[in-house]
């Protein structure tokens, strides 16, 4: 998810390369390109969808990490929650937690249009106390909410997490700002790759993909 406007940008990776990366990506079902036509009719601003790139990366991860329940944290309108439950046996689920109303409505709209959509249940209301409603264990997080509560988010999610599984964490590189963070977000991210580079509990790498994306393995 991306919210991030009106500051200085650093460039995480040449337009080109970008564009080259996503040409050679398999590319959307049309239900998802349907999905961003729709979203960029019914909203302002778009960029908070993971794009292709990301989106393949998180099929693939569901893929081959064999996740059926996933845990994601940020619906938006519903572009990674469709992307990976398309990835998942039919007995998968996506348990997806959306504050916002109106990102509710929109993504519950093409849940209900979508042949994956019986794999997906939406949560409303905020994050940090529907996180700590559940008590049932995950395969594969994916956090792409709140920025300044990341942190709060990975300590949540952690124990409901099976040992092996992932925390996949969108916007970690904020564009290009932790390297100097001064805005609150920048900050929290910034902090959360340094709490998760020396938690000993995981393993991780932080790829320079799009705005930055933290794999993390739990041990």
């Amino acid at each position: 998810m991306k919210k991030h406007r009106g500051k200085p940008i650093v460039p995480i990776t040449d337009t080109r390369i970008d564009n080259y990366s996503e040409e050679h990506t398999t590319p959307e079902s049309e239900e998802i390109k349907d999905l961003i036509r729709s979203s960029d009719e019914e909203l302002e601003y778009i960029d908070m969808l993971s794009g292709r790139v990301v989106g393949q990366l998180l099929k693939i991860l569901v893929k081959i990490s064999g996740a059926k329940r996933i845990l994601e944290i940020g619906t938006f309108t519903g572009y990674s929650a469709i992307m990976m439950a398309e990835a998942l046996p039919e007995d998968g689920t996506v348990v997806t937690l959306e504050m916002n109303l109106r990102y509710q409505n929109i993504a519950r709209k093409h849940f209900e249009d979508s042949r994956v959509g019986h794999k997906i249940q939406l949560i409303p209301g905020n994050a940090q106390d529907s996180i700590k409603s559940l008590n049932e264990e995950f395969d594969l997080v994916y956090l792409d909410g709140d920025k300044l509560r990341y942190s709060f988010y990975f300590e949540q999610a952690l124990p409901l997490l099976r040992k092996g599984g992932l925390i996949v964490a969108d916007n970690v590189l904020w564009d290009g700002t932790v390297l100097e963070p001064e805005d609150n977000k920048a900050k929290a991210i910034a902090d959360f790759n340094r709490k998760v580079a020396e938690d000993k509990r995981v393993e991780q790498v932080l790829l320079p993909v799009r705005d930055g994306v933290n794999i993390i393995r739990k041990l």
